[in-house]
C-alpha cells in the first residue's frame, strides 16, 4: 500500500484528529491532498472544520471549569488574562472568531474565552462560524501550494527510496569511521 492510497483512505479522519490538536499545518496538508485528488476539496473544508471546533469547544469547557482559578493560576499573566476577557466581553464575536486566526491564541483563546462566562449559547455558533472560515482559508492556501509540491509528491516514493539510502550510506560512513577510531584508541 503506497502513501497515496493510505491519505485517499484514512484522509478524512486523520484530518479532523489532526485538526483537533494542531491545525493549520494539518489543515494546509489537507489542501495539498486536494489538489492532487486524493481528497475532496469540500470535505476537506469540513473535515478539518469539525475538528478545530472539536478542539476549541474542549478547550472553552476546560476554561469554564478553571474560570475563577485561571487567573490566579497564571499570576505572571494575570494583567493580560484581564485585559484578554474584557476584550472578550466587550467584543465577544469577534473575539470568538478572530483567536483563531491570533498567532499565540490557537489554545489559550478558547481556554479564556470559556474562563470569561461567555455564554455556551453565544460560543458554539460563533466557533461553527470561525472554524468554517479558518478551515475555508488555510485548504485554500495548501489547495494553492499543492501547484508548488505537486511535482515533489507524485516522487514522495523515490524520495523516500533516496533517503532511505542517503540515511544507510551515512550509518555506514559513521560505523566504519567509529571503528577505526576505537581500533585507534586500542593501540
Amino acid at each position: 500500500m503506497d502513501i497515496n492510497s493510505l491519505i485517499a483512505q484514512y484522509g478524512y479522519a486523520a484530518l479532523i484528529l489532526g485538526s483537533t490538536a494542531e491545525g493549520e499545518t494539518v489543515t494546509l496538508l489537507g489542501g495539498i491532498a486536494a489538489h492532487q485528488g486524493l481528497l475532496k476539496f469540500p470535505l476537506v473544508v469540513l473535515s478539518v472544520a469539525l475538528g478545530g471546533m472539536i478542539g476549541d469547544q474542549l478547550l472553552y469547557l476546560i476554561g469554564r471549569r478553571l474560570s475563577g482559578s485561571i487567573a490566579e493560576r497564571f499570576k505572571k499573566h494575570k494583567k493580560k488574562i484581564i485585559k484578554a476577557q474584557d476584550l472578550i466581553n466587550r467584543h465577544p464575536y469577534w473575539f470568538v472568531i478572530g483567536s483563531r486566526f491570533m498567532y499565540g491564541f490557537r489554545v489559550i483563546g478558547p481556554i479564556l474565552i470559556g474562563a470569561s462566562h461567555l455564554p455556551p449559547k453565544i460560543f458554539l455558533p460563533l466557533n461553527i462560524v470561525g472554524a468554517l472560515i479558518w478551515a475555508t482559508i488555510f485548504t485554500t492556501l495548501g489547495y494553492m501550494g499543492g501547484e508548488i509540491v505537486g511535482p515533489w509528491l507524485h516522487n514522495l516514493d523515490q524520495h523516500v527510496k533516496h533517503g532511505i539510502w542517503l540515511v544507510g550510506v551515512v550509518a555506514v560512513v559513521w560505523l566504519v569511521r567509529y571503528g577505526f577510531k576505537h581500533r585507534e584508541s586500542k593501540k
